[in-house]
């Protein structure tokens, strides 16, 4: 059974109740002088909409990609706003049938944009509709079954894809290569994170005193996302157990009670480095193994879990397996095991 983490940045804060859905919206920026970090793509697409504008045509498709948790579905809305355009919004997993795209495709007005998230998922046969929408505005449907099928050419109106995904390797290349513009987002900095928590508390309404922003945006995994969410939850305990107001001592004993450490590992993370230090010797050890674990997917953990510990250099890739560094060993308050005894003992099916 895989673990529920308030750190998981797949976690989309939209699946919540009204009200919780209500903040988030809110939270969320609406500009890019609103959007903080990401410089480079903001200055990027700031161009291209502009010239897009001036030639009074749509922007060319859009596909966004990197982590979770960063910002493409915001980014996705602001490119909408500043074009003066409807967004629709759907993801990869929704659209189960060609014929689902091409009701979406012929509803959309002319300079529309058509988010698809998660957009590595969609179906081959919904791919292959897609390819002439993106490249002619116009899509084949094909009617009737057998030697009496035909098929009909439909035009459709003159719109912006913006395809999100975490998995570029998982996207077919005949529909990565029909995007004008790729942009991949990168984990913020501390300073940034710590801008989005100051920016989020101001909307919440919330007081922060001392380094209690500092704080949580060591915590927050460089992803906004988790920024804001361990912010609501702080602040859940400052109304509860103190008058209101965030300051170091409320918010360290937050933290420590959702058992967020000071690199912003949580109890599954630790579950992960620990298994392999006190079951494997410090590593190699396998994917799978590493899966069974945390009782989730290998993909999960290979695009969930281990991002971040590579990031912060505490796990390494290996051809024989993952092994655990001596940071981690450091952080986790362990002595490091070098034995090359551990290691051929240690060896487990690996991928």
């Amino acid at each position: 059974m895989a673990i529920e983490r308030i750190v998981d940045p797949t976690q989309d804060d939209d699946q919540q109740d009204e009200e919780q859905q209500r903040i988030e919206n809110v939270l969320r920026p609406k500009s890019f002088a609103e959007f903080i970090g990401q410089n480079r793509i903001k200055n990027n697409l700031k161009v291209a909409i502009k010239a897009a504008k001036k030639r009074s045509e749509p922007l060319d498709h859009i596909l966004l990609y990197g982590p979770p948790g960063l910002g493409k579905t915001t980014l996705a809305s602001i490119i909408a706003n500043e074009m003066n355009a409807q967004i629709r919004v759907t993801s990869g997993p929704a659209i189960d049938r060609a014929a689902d795209l091409a009701s979406i495709l012929t509803n959309l007005g002319e300079g529309d944009v058509l988010f698809i998230d998660e957009i590595h998922r969609l179906n081959r046969s919904v791919e292959e509709v897609l390819y002439s929408a993106m490249e002619d505005y116009a899509i084949d449907i094909m009617l009737g079954k057998g030697p009496s099928a035909r098929s009909l050419r439909l035009d459709v109106p003159k719109f912006t894809l913006i395809g999100a995904t975490t998995r570029t390797g998982a996207l077919a290349a005949p529909l990565r290569d029909r995007f004008g513009m790729l942009h991949r987002l990168d984990f913020y900095n501390p300073e940034e994170i710590e801008l989005v928590v100051k920016r989020s508390s101001g909307i919440l309404e919330s007081t922060l005193k001392g380094d209690s922003a500092k704080l949580l945006a060591t915590r927050a995994r460089l992803t906004p996302r988790i920024a804001n969410r361990l912010l609501k939850r702080v602040r859940d305990y400052a109304d509860v157990n103190g008058n209101g107001i965030i300051d170091t001592e409320i918010t360290n004993r937050a933290l420590e009670l959702l058992e967020i450490d000071s690199a912003g590992l949580d109890p599954a993370d630790r579950m992960l480095l620990l298994s392999i230090i006190d079951n494997h010797g410090g590593g190699p050890v396998g994917l799978n193994t590493l899966a069974a674990v945390l009782g989730d997917e290998t993909s999960t953990v290979e695009d969930f879990y281990e991002p971040y510990l590579l990031q912060l250099g505490f796990l390494k890739r290996t051809p024989r397996g993952r092994t655990v560094t001596s940071k981690a060993y450091k952080h986790l308050n362990r002595a490091e095991q070098k034995s090359d005894e551990n290691n051929k003992s240690s060896q487990t099916s690996l991928v």
